[in-house]
């Protein structure tokens, strides 16, 4: 889909309009229909892109990230192994790459000539040193809270601390380098590669950078992230931007143009990435001309900013919003009870009144353009009086629930978190549940959701590469406190289709663990919807990722008005 700029591949040209289900909609990632800019070389040399985000980034580390605002930031700067293009997976530091029969050992050729930001050369060693530093972590470096994706796709570590609450046994057994050869070897086949190796939190920064932190502690899941994270100096990475600054009272961060890049450099010389959390507030900096673009443009503001003569591209689907139960609190571990809040929620209501046109209700955890989405899930349609008869049958028609929600954000899949709160909020006391709002700053709010203290939450996902265990295994593959179930049967559904290396069969055993997941209902898929992105007339935008993953070096001035 596309607004501007932007038409899908494979679409009549429909941009607009309600897609209701799944055969309606649209994944397609969309192509460039705007031709070859005249760019200003003048002004890509003087004049820094500044860029608007809706949250601060939070580690300047990328193994210690978990979220799009700092990945938006860190993939500028570090490159991964491989790289996507839409959501295929594509070469990036290894200009190939090639696995053996049985999906347990993966061998990169990396690319010849590439230098880190400090000057070392590229090669395997460099990473297997990544690699062997991250699988050694200890102590709260293997909490959830920091090394999230690394224990989503490998389990756990080399000697997990019980502290940290990972039980699982690592897969990873070791990488071995030879010269531009890096062979990464893990126990057992899974499905989340070769896609995690595009991971941002996997990126590759130098061996310098790795002995400078080695003696760098994270003594519990609760303490605040190392101080290099949080300043620019330490940590090189191969990208097509350097980090020059981080300006905390700003809420702005600096990079600057690797011009020794392995690839082609960067076409502005300056990016600055600024925060501005208002949606508002990031139109009207851009109509005055403070910033060149902005993310998640409102939908009530694409059509006035195009009339305006700017540019709002808007990307493929590929993300999920839900409410989440967290089942370790009474009585959300009544069946019923879920059902009941499932029945009581309007969720069409978000999709046509708070959502993008293009946007859909959501049956299941995952988008339909993955292969294993089922049409024979549980599925709970909006009915008040249905909800009041369950909550009556499970004895809880006086039940009062603290309801959390986001504050200070937008987020891809969540445009406006407290307008869905709101309406939400009302069906459930439509339906006899008194709700307490809890509004938390998004700082506080991921490691809030994952401790297991809001009973009910909104949150999604942005998925990271096109595989099944990228939505459901992040988030059922084992129990967690921010779900606070423990179900052997919706475990072992997604391991064995994790694990399975053929892939008609896989596809039938992802659509199983939906419908076990469903069965189960930890929470209420809400919706997938198309997120867009503004900039300026006179700027040559990047290509929109349906992962939000756009590469600022492609962005250039133009002699445009």
């Amino acid at each position: 889909m596309a607004v501007g700029l932007f038409t899908a591949c494979g679409s009549d040209g429909d941009t607009g309009g309600d897609a209701d289900t799944a055969e309606d909609f649209d994944f397609s990632c969309p192509e460039r229909t705007d031709g070859e800019p005249q760019i200003d070389e003048a002004a890509n040399e003087s004049q820094p892109f500044v860029f608007g985000t809706p949250g601060d980034p939070t580690s300047l580390d990328p193994i210690l990230a978990s979220d799009g605002e700092t990945f938006r930031v860190n993939r500028q700067v570090f490159d991964t192994l491989l790289d996507a293009d839409c959501t295929d997976t594509v070469p990036g530091l290894a200009e190939s790459f090639e696995q053996n029969p049985e999906g347990t050992e993966w061998t990169f050729h990396l690319r010849e000539g590439v230098t880190f930001h400090d000057g070392t050369p590229l090669d395997g060693a460099a990473v297997c040193k990544n690699f062997d530093r991250w699988a050694n972590f200890k102590g709260g470096f293997q909490s959830p809270n920091f090394t999230y994706y690394y224990s989503s796709v490998f389990g756990g570590f080399a000697e997990n601390d019980p502290a940290m609450g990972i039980e699982t046994e690592s897969i990873f057994e070791g990488c071995t380098a030879d010269g531009l050869d890096a062979t990464i070897k893990i126990s057992h086949y899974t499905s989340s590669f070769p896609g995690a190796f595009t991971l941002e939190s996997l990126s590759i920064i130098s061996p310098a950078s790795i002995d400078a932190v080695a003696d760098v502690t994270i003594p519990a899941a609760d303490s605040p992230l190392p101080e290099y994270t949080q300043t620019v100096g330490t940590l090189a990475g191969t990208g097509p931007y350097m980090l020059q600054d981080w300006n905390h009272s700003e809420q702005e961060v600096t990079l600057v143009r690797n011009d020794n890049y392995w690839g082609e450099p960067a076409k502005v010389k300056t990016l600055i990435f600024k925060t501005i959390s208002d949606e508002t507030a990031r139109r009207q900096a851009l109509e005055a001309g403070d910033i060149h673009g902005y993310d998640l443009a409102a939908p009530a503001d694409a059509q006035a900013l195009l009339d305006g003569g700017y540019q709002v591209p808007i990307r493929g689907v590929f993300n999920l919003l839900y409410l989440a139960y967290t089942q370790g609190h009474t009585p959300l571990e009544n069946h019923t009870v879920r059902e009941a809040l499932s029945y009581a929620v309007d969720r069409q209501r978000i999709v046509d009144s708070v959502l993008p046109a293009g946007g859909m209700v959501a049956t299941q955890f995952m988008p339909p353009s993955l292969p294993g989405y089922s049409d024979d899930v549980a599925t709970y349609d909006y009915d008040t009086e249905k909800a009041k008869e369950l909550l009556a049958e499970a004895g809880a028609e006086d039940l009062t629930l603290t309801f959390c929600y986001p504050t200070d954000v937008t987020r891809p899949y969540m445009p406006a978190p407290k307008d869905i709160f709101d309406i939400i909020a009302s069906d459930l006391e439509a339906a006899g549940v008194t709700v307490e709002a809890r509004p938390i700053t998004w700082v506080e709010y991921i490691p809030t959701t994952r401790s297991g203290e809001c009973p009910l939450y909104l949150l999604g996902w942005t998925g990271d590469f096109a595989d099944p265990y990228n939505f459901l295994g992040t988030w059922f593959a084992a129990p967690s406190t921010e779900w606070g179930f423990d179900n052997a049967e919706v475990f072992d559904s997604i391991a064995a289709a994790n694990t399975e290396p053929d892939e008609a069969t896989r596809e039938e055993l992802w659509k199983t663990a939906n419908e076990a997941v469903m069965e189960e209902l930890p929470g209420l898929p809400i919706s997938s919807s198309p997120p867009s992105i503004a900039f300026a007339p006179n700027v040559y935008p990047p290509d929109v990722s349906p992962l939000t993953r756009e590469d600022f070096s492609q962005v250039s001035f133009t002699t445009g008005s």
